[in-house]
């Protein structure tokens, strides 16, 4: 018996932190205003393959399967096309709207360091809003987020509409730069010569390439320079850019988040902003997050083109955070230990009463079975992390009282469960 490949269980102290880094994201998703969802894992093969949904390289990844009736079905592979059926088939939601989704997606791809075949996505999404305002906010999360996890990140972004303005000057074909563009994006991964060897398949004239090869010899090239070295004042991408830049000085993450023109990301629906999230000290090198706008997939799905669905999200990848922040489980557990009751000689019943009075209270409490001895239960607190020990005995239910130990300081005291509560809570 064995877990099929890309895939885990988690429980202890893995599923302890897993479980932290969950509250704290739905915490702030809430706080920015976004509504809650759950879409469907199974969906309509004809879905989540249409032209509006991940790309090529991405259904090649995509678990298919068939039903009883013959229906061709799929597993979803991310969060972004289920939701943007859910505002398809729901023309009554009112705009803006913004929701959050913690749920699970399976992919059929290469595994590695945090990349599995069923994985935990974390999503944000906000449709009816057009301008930049959109994206400042999701970055403004993304950057509380990493804080709170004390994470420090660096979120790269770019513009596709920019990106295909870049393109165009240096004569690649309207239908062509999508293609070119995902190509772009594999530059950290396989550099310039794998870029231009990449190019060569495509349908390009020579001196295209050789724009485009002048391009990536550019050292770090800024968005002035760009702008100026390919004439692109006034288009629609550069002022696009312009916007966003502008709201990211004026909200204090021009250090965090960093214009960079060769990003595209790897799925096709992206229509605009692009961002991806990494650890600033480059000690973990995937990707901790990103997302983008999409545009154009709520119109298509629907039927209608005259109709705009402005909408921008952003996902943030559990398992590499997971990932990074492997080294903390032994902190995450001890904070959630909680307390421990032990009923000594029988005393359960009093045990138990003792637990509820600190459950009411909201403090997380295990109850002991009190068959083992004091000694290695004791021990066993200890070496979990848990500071407070609870003991009711002979002696404690006589003056009905609980014998409240904490382990860190190696003191004890008789307190009732209302005195119990408040040392505990302090």
């Amino acid at each position: 018996m064995q877990n099929i490949k890309g895939t885990y269980d988690y429980f202890g102290r893995e599923q302890a932190i897993r479980q932290k880094v969950r509250t704290t994201l739905q915490e702030l998703f809430e706080l920015y205003g976004f509504e809650s969802m759950d879409t469907t894992l199974l969906n309509e093969l004809e879905l989540l393959t249409s032209k509006y949904a991940g790309g090529d390289e991405i259904l090649r990844e995509m678990y298919q399967l068939a039903d009883q009736g013959g229906r061709r079905l799929g597993l979803r592979y991310d969060l972004t096309i289920p939701f943007a059926k859910v505002i398809a088939l729901n023309p009554g939601i009112e705009f803006p709207y913004r929701r959050y989704e913690i749920g699970k997606v399976f992919r059929d791809g290469p595994v590695k360091k945090g990349r599995l075949r069923e994985f935990l996505q974390c999503d944000a999404d906000v449709v009816g809003i057009a301008g930049p305002q959109a994206e400042a906010e999701l970055m403004q999360l993304a950057a509380e987020a990493f804080r709170r996890l004390a994470i420090p990140v660096v979120l790269k972004w770019n513009n596709r509409r920019f990106l295909g303005e870049i393109l165009g000057a240096v004569g690649v074909p309207a239908e062509e730069q999508l293609s070119v563009m995902l190509t772009l994006d594999k530059l950290a991964k396989i550099g310039s010569g794998g870029v231009l060897a990449e190019l060569t398949d495509k349908q390009l004239t020579a001196q295209t390439v050789t724009l485009i090869s002048e391009l990536l010899e550019l050292k770090n090239p800024g968005f002035k320079e760009l702008v100026e070295r390919y004439k692109l004042e006034g288009l629609p991408g550069t002022l696009e850019v312009q916007a966003l830049q502008q709201l990211i000085d004026a909200v204090g993450l021009a250090d965090m988040c960093v214009f960079d023109p060769f990003l595209s990301r790897g799925l096709s629906f992206y229509t605009g902003t692009v961002y991806e999230i990494f650890d600033a000290t480059g000690g973990y090198t995937s990707s901790l997050g990103g997302g983008g706008r999409y545009d154009d997939i709520i119109g298509k799905l629907v039927g209608r083109d005259d109709i705009e669905y402005p909408t921008v999200g952003i996902s943030f990848g559990m398992e590499s955070i997971m990932a990074l922040l492997g080294e903390r489980q032994e902190q995450a557990a001890a904070e959630r230990s909680g307390v421990l009751i032990i009923p000594i000689g029988g005393y359960m019943p009093q045990a138990l009463v003792a637990a509820a009075a600190l459950r009411s209270a909201g403090i997380r409490v295990t109850v002991d079975t009190g068959m083992r001895k004091l000694k290695k239960t004791l021990a066993t607190a200890s070496a979990k992390g848990i500071r407070y020990v609870i003991m009711v005995g002979e002696s404690e239910a006589a003056e009905q009282k609980l014998r409240l130990k904490d382990m860190e300081l190696g003191s004890e005291q008789l307190v009732t469960a209302a005195e119990a509560v408040r040392s505990i809570a302090l």
